[in-house]
């Protein structure tokens, strides 16, 4: 197939393109530098020039397409709001571009987005329209564009992780290496789901070529990683102490991060290995976090 990638030379989108060329399919990725387009020119991919909110030219790689993955996300959590309503217009544009087709549009969301609200792991089945994280916004437009004809599927992401970034960890040890402790709130027994970027990339490309229209899929090797736990393994690598703070204490030491500190993003995948014969061979969390050099900002 001849696939359009979003994000192509992202974290994520950079392991998927080299998933789907490995496996025989055509990718045209999209990037906005040169120096992407020479990444992406080096693995063996087509290049297609739009910025992430340009809609008719993602639009226009979209129509030389048989399928679209969209990974791109601007990962600017500072303007977490404004930039989860921007890819509700990217997704709604993508859509509009493949209606009156049979080609499948895979989207990207948070595993959070299935929480039942029971303290049990967040489930495909389930999308949470009460959940306070503004992701919500990329699944209600792809519901948008699936009650319109359009073959949507949902890849959920946990915290993606190699030895270099963790999805929310990134930021939380950035916020940690300018103070003087490593925190967490009241006992940190809130849990974060986590996969390795390898496996995630696996499963965009199984979503693509066994997935139906409909159908969302969790990216979860880890139910649950305690953030305790992770708050100690932050602590290890930067060498500071790592501290219990009371709930009231989180938006002073944490700023916009409170928001996610003390979240429970436990998810199961379940369903997900089942239908789509998934797994993840690893590593953990943790490992990927104690092998990261903290000497960088």
């Amino acid at each position: 197939m001849r696939v359009f990638l979003t994000g192509a030379t992202g974290f994520i989108g950079a392991r998927v393109a080299q998933e789907l060329i490995e496996a025989g399919h055509q990718v045209l990725g999209m990037t906005r530098s040169d120096a992407g387009a020479k990444t992406l020119a080096m693995m063996g991919a087509e290049v297609h020039r739009a910025e992430l909110g340009e809609l008719d030219a993602m639009r226009a790689g979209a129509g030389q397409a048989d399928a679209v993955i969209h990974t791109a996300f601007d990962h600017d959590f500072s303007r977490y709001i404004a930039n989860c309503e921007q890819d509700r217009r990217v997704i709604g544009a993508l859509g509009a571009e493949l209606k009156g087709s049979a080609r499948p549009l895979i989207i990207t969301s948070a595993v959070g987005m299935g929480e039942r609200g029971n303290g049990e792991p967040a489930i495909e089945a389930v999308l949470n329209l009460d959940h306070p994280v503004p992701r919500i916004a990329s699944e209600l437009a792809g519901n948008d564009v699936l009650a319109s004809g359009v073959d949507v599927r949902v890849v959920r992401l946990p915290q993606v992780h190699d030895d270099v970034k963790q999805g929310l960890v990134t930021p939380y040890v950035a916020l940690c290496r300018e103070k003087e402790m490593v925190a967490f709130v009241e006992e940190g027994a809130n849990r974060w789901s986590a996969a390795p970027v390898a496996d995630v990339a696996r499963l965009f490309r199984l979503a693509m070529e066994r997935g139906l229209a409909g159908e969302c899929y969790n990216a979860v090797a880890e139910e649950g990683v305690p953030f305790h736990q992770i708050a100690k393994a932050v602590g290890r690598g930067l060498g500071k102490p790592v501290v219990s703070i009371p709930a009231e204490e989180a938006p002073s030491y944490f700023g916009w991060f409170a928001m996610f500190a003390s979240l429970d993003m436990s998810a199961s995948s379940e369903w997900t290995r089942s239908r789509l014969g998934w797994a993840s061979t690893g590593p953990d969390l943790l490992d990927d976090i104690a092998r990261m050099s903290f000497f960088s900002p």
